[in-house]
């Protein structure tokens, strides 16, 4: 790498108080529950795969790697249809007069028929898009998706295929959403968006919930397998929200034993990392392009919400260049020896080129050495996403090509 990989501060408000300048993150059994109640119940969930990368782990003198494969959920390449589904299925069933306690997606649709569909709004760089448009499309609703400049054509089409009307502006992501907003509030429409802001926090903190059915995936899966709670996780972070939720349930379940958490970010889009270094512990946003490859990363303003848990709970808060991304991409794609192989695109590989620089990198083993990585660690990574954009996928795997033209 011919330029610095990657920036990184450490957490100097670790367990401190939530720090969000807005209602926080309540989280207890009953909705971890209800929002895994909601998911089974949806046509093709099945828990997607945690792989071991076991010669992995020995090559980097690590305990043990594994990596949550969400490229297998709901036939979406990607996580995003979790969050979507949950607040959609939240929001109809307030217009249909069903008690949050006891929505279902049978129950849903069966109440939805005859009834004049609703239009959900969102924007997206692309997997949240995809998965509210499919949200929507299952239980026989309409959905609008805004979409950034220079979104690939490959996730515009995958969007369109789920039967949504789709836009692409001229603005970046944080405009974009500013644009889906308005026109949802001119059109009489659902804004579905996984950021915050002043009056608009109660779905967001849905999408945030419909998360969690990933982390509790984990747990079981960890526990049928003999395997102990990780003691490092890797969250890879746009606004936020992903990261947040995740943070949430360790700090829920785990408490003080919870894992040292690290949160990514592109380095032209690394709010969540900028707000880190504020010395008040305020949030930072970043503005511009938000040119990069990590094209589900590409926000340069923090969700309020996710916000306070992640500044109150994560270890360290990391700015990664591009090819942190695009060596991720490398180390899961052609694993060692009998490691599974692991088609993971740039947002959702980050982890695995980091942890490789961490581990072997002399400019990045501060942060290892910090973190306390040694032969007794458990990483837990989460793939986002698998090839959302399989030309460039094929770019960067097959042929190495770089550099890459960036978002």
């Amino acid at each position: 790498m011919h330029r610095r990989p990657a920036r990184w501060t450490a957490n100097d408000l670790l367990g401190k108080k939530d720090l969000s300048p807005m209602p926080g993150f309540p989280l207890d059994d009953g909705i971890i529950e209800d929002v895994i109640r909601y998911h089974s119940g949806l046509p093709g969930y099945r828990t997607t795969p945690l792989l071991p990368l076991r010669r992995l782990a020995s090559s980097l003198g690590l305990g043990g790697i594994w990596v949550k494969d969400e490229s297998k959920r709901f036939g979406l390449n990607a996580f995003k249809g979790l969050g979507g589904s949950y607040a959609i299925a939240r929001l109809l069933g307030r217009s249909l007069g069903i008690e949050a306690g006891k929505i279902g997606y049978e129950r849903l649709k069966e109440a939805a028929q005859g009834v004049k569909p609703h239009t959900f709004v969102t924007a997206t760089d692309g997997n949240h898009g995809r998965g509210v448009a499919w949200a929507a499309r299952t239980l026989g609703q309409k959905a609008v998706v805004f979409m950034p400049k220079g979104s690939s054509r490959s996730r515009i089409d995958a969007i369109a295929g789920e039967g949504a009307e789709v836009f692409v502006t001229d603005v970046n992501y944080d405009d974009t959403v500013r644009v889906a907003a308005a026109y949802s509030a001119e059109n009489g429409c659902s804004v579905v968006q996984d950021q915050a802001w002043e009056g608009y926090e109660e779905v967001p903190t849905w999408i945030m919930y419909g998360y969690l059915t990933i982390m509790e995936e984990i747990t079981g899966q960890l526990k049928e397998s003999g395997e102990g709670m990780p003691t490092h996780v890797l969250l890879q972070a746009g606004v936020g929200s992903f990261a947040g939720s995740m943070v949430a349930y360790l700090d829920h379940t785990m408490g003080q034993d919870m894992p040292k958490v690290v949160l990514m970010e592109p380095e032209k889009a690394a709010c969540l990392y900028e707000s880190a270094k504020s010395e008040d512990g305020c949030m930072v946003n970043v503005t511009g392009s938000l040119e990069t490859i990590m094209a589900g990363l590409s926000c340069g303003e923090p969700n309020p919400i996710a916000w306070g848990v992640t500044r109150s709970k994560a270890a360290a808060f990391v700015s990664c260049d591009d090819e942190v991304a695009a060596l991720g991409m490398r180390v899961l794609g052609n694993p060692l020896g009998d490691d599974p192989r692991i088609v993971s695109g740039e947002s959702g590989a980050v982890g695995a080129g980091l942890l490789k620089l961490m581990a072997k990198e002399g400019s990045l083993s501060g942060l290892g050495g910090r973190l306390g990585l040694d032969p007794s660690s458990r990483v837990l990574m989460i793939s986002t996403e698998g090839d959302t954009d399989p030309d460039r996928y094929r770019k960067i795997v097959w042929e190495g090509a770089w550099p890459l033209e960036r978002r």
